[in-house]
């Protein structure tokens, strides 16, 4: 079967196509634009084109034809006016989202899933687990949001009986599955242009624990969604013995390893002691306070919860941290904007950059820095600012002066996170 990828370099579709390559799929696919993924991808012997084009998607299919299209939620916004939508319409060349191929793919090998949900801490939550279950030697499959060091972003692994999926909320795309196991990492309200009220967001989740086998939660979440411990249900307390046994930076950090740890027990009954030992050794995952140099880190943060969880982990390392953020989404950004009021007030500087678009909305008047800047408190030291050389410079004199520079970025390509990566030479940022 030839399945075609759109939006190939994104975090939800990049690992299905590598998952889908490895369960001996034939893997093409396309991305507007290239990105540290699209490199990766290639290199894992993908083939992709930059750019969609009705022309080049017809190239591939008279080349091999194309059995199933399989999309990004980025198309929804063009409709029926998107290239590689109007050809494979046109050609009644099956098309869905990730979510039905995944379901195809685990009922077609037999796993069982254990889905990773939650506003945030997804990405870590599931890298810590694919890091336990390697580590007792017990075959995984798995899809995953970032990169790791100690495999692909996806993976198909003959003899696995577990796919462990990081389970977005966003298009309401985790309510597609019924888990074996499911974690709720954390709830606060995101996504405001799918969940117009808390409430929404909140019934999302419930109905999302219904459809699941056994879900393991925090107390304060167990609360907020009206569920109490059951057969089904395990609710660990906020504070436990098991997070104070965690030695990883971040109280954050220790929160999803405790999930983590506990998930593992309880579909293996692995010793506890074991299962800390490893994840106090877990090495982290890209873009999840990712080393760049010395005294440089780059974060996904992009929700007001998630930053202050990231930058209360900074503090545990520097009293003195220097942040540059850039925004992420503009519809997100107009309803969260109040909420950026003290958020920094704890740093000694804060640099803030242009939003960085994904998605375009329908109100297309765009927040400025400027806008930002005007909601913040007296006590947080601002200013705007753009990816040059001046920028290079002010972080080199923060890192001179003993400052933590945290990056914080949740774009792709021509993201901040792609911009310190490629001006850091010999320990230096080069604008």
């Amino acid at each position: 079967m030839h399945v075609y990828f759109s939006g190939i370099g994104g975090t939800g579709i990049g690992p299905l196509a590598l998952i889908a390559l490895q369960a001996g799929y034939d893997v093409s696919g396309s991305d507007m634009q290239e990105s540290q993924y699209t490199h990766y991808l290639e290199e894992k012997g993908i083939h992709l084109t930059i750019g969609q084009s009705e022309e080049a998607i017809q190239k591939i299919n008279a080349q091999h034809p194309i059995d199933w299209f399989v999309y990004s939620s980025a198309l929804d916004q063009f409709k029926d006016s998107h290239p590689e939508l109007r050809f494979v319409k046109a050609n009644g060349i099956r098309l869905s989202k990730r979510d039905e191929f995944i379901a195809h793919l685990i009922e077609e090998n037999n796993l069982q899933m254990i889905a990773v949900s939650g506003t945030n801490g997804k990405t870590t939550t599931t890298s810590m687990l694919i890091w336990l279950f390697k580590n007792i030697n017990l075959p995984i499959s798995y899809s995953l949001g970032a990169k790791i060091s100690f495999g692909d972003m996806g993976a198909y692994t003959k003899g696995s009986n577990y796919f462990v999926y990081e389970c977005d909320e966003y298009d309401r795309n985790f309510l597609y599955f019924f888990p074996t196991f499911s974690i709720i990492t954390s709830i606060a309200w995101d996504h405001r242009d799918i969940y117009p009220t808390r409430n929404s967001y909140n019934e999302a989740f419930a109905q999302f624990i219904n459809q699941s086998g056994k879900v393991l939660l925090f107390e304060k979440d167990a609360k907020l969604l009206h569920q109490s411990s059951d057969n089904k249900r395990i609710i660990m307390e906020n504070s436990n013995k098991l997070i104070d046994s965690i030695t990883l930076h971040g109280l954050h950090n220790r929160q999803n390893a405790a999930l983590a740890v506990e998930t593992v027990h309880q579909l293996t009954n692995h010793d506890y002691e074991a299962l800390i030992q490893i994840i106090n050794n877990f090495p982290g995952s890209n873009r999840r306070f990712e080393k760049i140099i010395e005294n440089v880190y780059s974060d996904y943060a992009h929700t007001p919860e998630k930053i202050a969880a990231t930058l209360q982990l900074a503090h545990e390392i520097n009293k003195n941290v220097v942040v540059v953020y850039e925004p992420h989404n503009n519809d997100r950004q107009k309803t969260i904007i109040d909420e950026y009021h003290s958020l920094f007030e704890s740093v000694n500087k804060l640099y803030w950059l242009p939003t960085y678009i994904a998605r375009k909305d329908a109100d297309d008047v765009q927040l400025s820095p400027k806008d930002f800047l005007g909601k913040l408190n007296r006590k947080t030291n601002a200013q705007e600012v753009a990816m040059n050389e001046n920028l290079a410079t002010e972080i080199n004199k923060a890192i001179s002066e003993g400052n933590l520079v945290l990056c914080l970025s949740a774009g792709g390509g021509g993201s901040l996170d792609e911009w310190i990566r490629e001006t850091c030479h010999n320990g230096v940022i080069h604008g």
